[in-house]
């Protein structure tokens, strides 16, 4: 039997720029492959190929997939064996806890022959320079929606009743937790459910909940508490014990967008645009923020304004996806680059190798 699959992301483009969430995913493993090597060194493949091999073998997986390459991953993990293997060049830098006791770097470099790139060098650095242009650009034009959607949050926040807001909030604490109280330490894990990316926005709500009893929806518009009330939720379950998985905003990481307690079998999030969704099970319900807690009428009384102000967002959240697909296509070209300078039998052996350490370590689990 086959195990499962949890998609998500650990990095994103955001309003912020680039903003990685990426060593919380890896802080309950005693074992992570940081790979390192330019692009098209094969680094996607072999971690999706280990995904594939312990998946079949019966093991639950987990895909930390590459907002910038909707083709690409830029992690995999084996929960049960604490093991993972993740791409760390730029800008997924990460920084290791103990080096070679926990992490070990794996040099995909040695498999290119560096005379090749050398005749290459101008090529690849004006490449590399166009790519940051386009990201650069991608973030201008994030940053500026986020400014124009908070704009748009002043309409609602100045018509919340925040009383309210607060009652809904201990309302559904004692909802979910009661006098719940578990004696441990809860693990707390911050993801994206979704990300700005070359094809667009992308998120994995339905996989990530696939298997949860209980999904609450959470309905609303900016600026109605959402992110508010999955911060006070996430705070009362970490105070008592609960395993939390944090799923951040894939445009404003300092907002939240889901919350998952797996011990409960509940999921909470925002579903709005961009990842909106409706009942379709049962245990599936909605909570709806601008009914619950802003003054009726509000929709219309400034839809003139809300109707320009979303206008603005949704261009500039367009631009900003153009800049990532501008980014994607250079990048294929200067993969190419790399492609043609690998010699792929010292890839298949690396690969191998880790392939190897990995097989010892299920044998000691088992």
């Amino acid at each position: 039997m086959e195990g499962k699959v949890l998609n998500y992301y650990a990095g994103g483009n955001t309003a912020r720029g680039f903003y990685s969430l990426y060593d919380s995913n890896f802080q309950a493993l005693d074992r992570l492959f940081i790979l390192k090597g330019g692009p098209g060194t094969g680094k996607s493949t072999l971690m999706k190929k280990i995904g594939q091999i312990w998946n079949l073998r019966g093991f639950d997986t987990e895909l930390l997939h590459c907002s910038s390459d909707n083709d690409s991953i830029d992690g995999v993990i084996i929960p049960k064996l604490k093991v993972g293997v993740v791409d760390g060049t730029a800008p997924h830098v990460i920084e290791p806890k103990a080096p070679g006791a926990i992490e070990d770097y794996v040099n995909l470099g040695e498999a290119w022959d560096s005379g090749l790139l050398a005749q290459e060098k101008d090529a690849i650095l004006s490449l590399n320079g166009k790519i940051k242009e386009a990201f650069d650009s991608a973030y201008r034009s994030f940053g500026e929606a986020l400014k124009i959607h908070e704009t748009l949050e002043k309409i609602y926040i100045e018509n919340m009743d925040f009383e309210k807001a607060d009652e809904l909030a201990e309302n559904l604490i004692e909802q979910f937790f009661g006098s719940l109280s578990l004696n441990k330490k809860s693990a707390i894990v911050h993801r994206y459910l979704g990300a700005a990316t070359p094809k667009g926005a992308i998120d994995f709500v339905p996989n990530l909940t696939e298997e949860l009893s209980k999904r609450y929806f959470i309905k609303g518009r900016a600026g109605t508490g959402k992110s508010t009330l999955l911060k006070k939720l996430a705070q009362s379950a970490e105070a008592k014990g609960l395993d939390v998985e944090v799923y951040h905003c894939g445009f404003d990481p300092h907002s939240l967008d889901m919350l998952i307690f797996r011990e409960l079998g509940i999921a909470i999030f925002d579903s709005t645009a961009p990842h909106e969704y409706f009942p379709e099970r049962t245990g599936d319900e909605i909570i709806d923020m601008y009914d619950l807690l802003v003054t009726p009428g509000t929709d219309e009384k400034y839809a003139d304004e809300i109707e320009d102000l979303s206008t603005q967002y949704k261009n500039k959240m367009a631009e900003g996806i153009s800049s990532l697909a501008q980014a994607k296509t250079i990048h294929d070209d200067l993969e190419e680059i790399y492609v043609n300078a690998m010699d792929f039998s010292v890839v298949d052996r690396i690969n191998g190798k880790i392939i190897d350490e990995i097989d010892e370590m299920e044998g000691k689990f088992l």
